[in-house]
C-alpha cells in the first residue's frame, strides 16, 4: 500500500516531490522520484510485502517504470506461471511481469485494448501507472471495484495524476475550484457519481478501466485510448437453496479473507458488531489456518460501554476467542478530529468521525486491517433498497430544490458523457425501476467506489494503515452477483438473507447473525455526533446562506453544510496548498 503521483508531459521533478510530500501519510517507509524528459514518477511506500525490497519506482527489463498502490493477491501464482527475471519478492513486480510477457516486442505502439487482458489477470486492489519508455506510452489502470484511488487533471498540457486530489496542488498551475454540478449530484444522491470529484476538472480514472496516454509533437499529454478491464453486472440466478448453496457462498468469503491475510506485517480486524465485520471475525481462524498466518486481533471504538455496537462486538470477540482491543471515544473527539476528517476525506462527510481514532489505534499495533465494506452493495443491505420509489422521489426533490442555474443539465438529462459523467441521465427514475438495476447502478456509478471505499482508503491511509475489503474478493463477488433478488432482500424479511444463511454456518451467535443494519457513524457515536452538530449549527446556517443556490438541500442535511464549509476551508481556500490548522469552529469562521 502506498501513494503514487506523476507528471506526464513537460515534467518537473520538483512538482512531483511536492505532490508526494502532500500524501506522505500514505507511505512512511520510503519515498523516491524518477524522471526523464517526458515523465516524472513519484512513490511513497507503506511496506507490507517484501519489506526490504520492492522499492518504487520499479524498473522493468525493457525500459518500463512502474509506480503502484495496492496489493496483488495472486502474485505468487503469476510468479509460478510466467517466465520472467524476477528482481524482488514482492507483489507489485507481477504487473511488470504480465506486461512484459504479454506485449510483443515487435509492436511499436499499443492501445488500451492491448492491455485489458493482461491486467484482468491481476487479482487485487490497485491503482498504477506504468511508463513504457520504449513506446513512449503511459498506462494508467484501476482495480475493478475502485478500492484504490487514482485521480487526474491536466494543467498546461501536463497530465497530473495521484492517489489523492490534494497531491495535485503540488503544481502551482492547479487552482482548486468547486464543481457546482458535481456538488449538486453529491447532495442529491448522497455520494459523488461517476468520475466526478468536488473539484472542477479533477476526475477519477474509472474503476475497472485502463487508459493509454501519449504525447503530442508539442510535448503535451493526451488520452489516446481507454478500455474496460471489468464492468460490474448483477446476474441473478432463478433459484438458490440455502441447504446446499450457503456453504459455497461462505467458502468464497473464507477464500477472500484468506487472500487478504497475505502480509509480512501484522493484520487486524475492524469489528463493529454488525453482521458484516462480525462475519470477517467469524472466519478468521479458518482463513488464518489456510493462509498459514496468525489469527488477527480485533479493534472496536464507541462513545461508551453502553453502546450497542460496543456490546455486540464484545459478544463476537468473546464467542470466537479473538483478542479484542477496545477504545472509548473522549468527549472532545469530534472537535479535535473533524479538521483531519475534512483534510483526509476529500468530501463532505462528518458522521464517520470514529474512523480516525479507530484507525489510529489499530496502527499502533498493526499495519493492515480487514473491514466489512461492500457487503451491503452486493447483498442489498441498505434500508433504501426496500422502497426505491420513495428514494427516487427524495433524490428528485433534492435536485429540484437546487437553483436551476446549476441543475439544468441534470434535469434535462443532458450531462456531457466523458471523464466526469458516464451517463447523460442521472435523474433517479432512470436507475431505480428495479432492485437489480439499482444495485448495478450503485456498483458502477459511485456508492461503493466514491463513498464507502473512499472513506476507508482515505481515513486508514491517514494513519499509514492499509485496509482490505474481503467482501469484494473476486470469488465472493462473482457468487454474490448470481444471488436471486429474493435472497438479497426478501419481502417482509431481514435484508441480506443469503449472507445470513451463510453466517448461520459459523459460530456467530444467532442474535448477531440476525442483527439489523445500522448506520455506521451514528450507531457508533450518536450522542457525541448530535451534541457536536448542535454546537456547530449556527455556522452551518451561515454556510447555507453563503451557498444560496444549495441552501434548501443543505438545510435538510445540516451535517453536509458543515462538511461543505470544512471542505472549502481545507481544499479551496488559499489554493489548498497545505493542511490548515485550527479547530473546526476556527476553520468554518474563515469561510463564512
Amino acid at each position: 500500500m502506498c501513494g503514487i503521483a506523476g507528471m506526464f508531459g513537460h515534467p518537473d521533478s520538483a512538482v512531483v516531490h511536492r505532490m508526494i510530500n502532500l500524501i506522505q501519510h500514505r507511505g512512511p517507509d520510503g519515498q523516491d522520484v524518477w524522471s526523464d524528459e517526458n515523465i516524472s514518477l513519484g512513490h511513497t511506500r507503506l511496506a507490507i510485502v517484501d519489506l526490504n525490497g520492492s522499492q518504487q519506482p520499479m524498473h522493468g527489463h525493457d525500459g518500463e517504470v512502474l509506480i503502484a498502490n495496492g496489493e496483488i493477491y495472486n502474485y505468487r501464482s503469476i510468479r509460478n506461471n510466467y517466465s520472467y527475471s524476477w528482481q524482488t519478492r514482492g507483489d507489485s513486480e507481477s504487473i511488470l511481469a504480465l506486461h512484459d510477457s504479454t506485449i510483443p516486442e515487435k509492436i511499436s505502439s499499443t492501445s488500451a485494448d492491448d492491455h485489458k487482458q493482461w491486467i484482468s489477470k491481476l487479482n487485487g486492489m490497485y491503482g498504477f501507472a506504468l511508463w513504457d519508455s520504449k513506446r513512449q506510452e503511459l498506462i494508467l489502470a484501476r482495480d475493478p471495484m475502485g478500492i484504490k484511488p487514482l485521480v487526474r487533471t491536466v494543467v498546461d498540457g501536463s497530465l497530473l495524476f495521484a492517489s489523492e486530489i490534494k497531491a495535485l496542488r503540488g503544481h502551482e498551475g492547479h487552482i482548486p475550484q468547486l464543481d457546482e454540478t458535481a456538488l449538486a449530484i453529491r447532495l442529491a444522491w448522497e455520494y459523488p457519481l461517476d468520475g466526478t470529484t468536488l473539484l472542477k476538472d479533477v476526475t477519477q480514472v474509472r474503476p475497472g478501466t485502463v487508459e493509454v496516454w501519449k504525447l503530442k509533437e508539442s510535448g503535451s499529454a493526451y488520452l489516446h485510448s481507454i478500455a474496460n478491464i471489468e464492468r460490474q453486472k448483477v446476474n441473478p440466478s432463478s433459484t438458490w437453496n440455502p441447504d446446499t448453496d450457503a456453504e459455497t457462498l461462505l467458502d468464497t468469503f473464507v477464500e477472500a479473507v484468506q487472500e487478504r491475510l497475505m502480509s509480512d506485517v501484522p493484520v487486524g480486524i475492524v469489528l463493529s458488531g454488525g453482521l458484516d465485520s462480525s462475519l470477517v471475525a467469524a472466519v478468521a481462524h479458518e482463513a488464518a489456518k489456510r493462509a498459514d498466518q496468525p489469527v488477527p486481533d480485533c479493534w472496536t471504538v464507541a462513545e461508551s460501554e453502553d453502546n450497542p455496537d460496543w456490546q455486540a462486538a464484545e459478544v463476537v470477540a468473546s464467542t470466537l476467542d479473538l483478542k479484542h482491543h477496545q477504545y472509548i471515544l473522549p468527549e472532545d473527539s469530534f472537535e479535535s478530529i473533524l479538521p483531519d476528517l475534512a483534510w483526509h476525506g476529500e468530501d463532505l462527510d462528518v458522521s464517520v468521525l470514529f474512523f480516525q481514532p479507530l484507525f489510529k489505534k489499530m496502527r499502533e499495533q498493526v499495519t493492515v486491517g480487514l473491514c466489512g465494506q461492500g457487503a451491503d452493495e452486493l447483498h442489498a443491505g441498505y434500508p433504501r433498497y426496500r422502497d426505491l420509489e420513495s428514494h427516487a422521489n427524495l433524490i428528485r426533490s433534492r435536485i429540484e430544490s437546487i437553483d436551476s442555474s446549476v441543475t439544468g443539465d441534470i434535469l434535462n438529462s443532458n450531462l456531457p458523457i466523458g471523464d466526469n459523467w458516464y451517463n447523460a441521465n442521472h435523474m433517479p427514475e432512470q436507475h431505480t425501476s428495479s432492485l437489480e438495476e439499482f444495485l448495478e447502478f450503485e456498483l458502477e456509478h459511485g456508492q461503493l467506489s466514491n463513498f464507502q471505499l473512499r472513506l476507508v482508503d482515505r481515513h486508514s491511509m491517514a494513519h499509514s494503515l492499509e485496509v482490505r475489503v474481503p467482501f469484494l474478493g473476486k470469488s465472493h463477488r462473482e457468487a454474490s452477483s448470481k444471488l436471486p433478488m429474493e435472497w438479497r432482500l426478501p419481502k417482509n424479511m431481514e435484508e441480506k438473507a443469503a449472507l445470513r444463511a451463510a453466517a448461520d454456518l459459523t459460530n456467530l451467535p444467532k442474535d448477531i447473525v440476525r442483527r439489523p443494519k445500522l448506520p455506521a457513524g451514528t450507531a457508533t457515536s450518536p450522542s457525541l455526533l448530535k451534541a457536536f452538530l448542535s454546537e456547530l449549527k449556527p455556522r452551518g446556517d451561515e454556510i447555507c446562506k453563503k451557498y444560496s443556490k444549495f441552501s434548501k438541500v443543505l438545510e435538510s442535511q445540516p451535517e453536509l453544510a458543515i462538511g461543505l464549509g470544512l471542505f472549502e476551508a481545507m481544499h479551496i481556500l488559499d489554493g489548498g496548498r497545505s493542511k490548515r490548522t485550527g479547530s473546526a469552529i476556527e476553520l468554518l469562521d474563515e469561510v463564512i
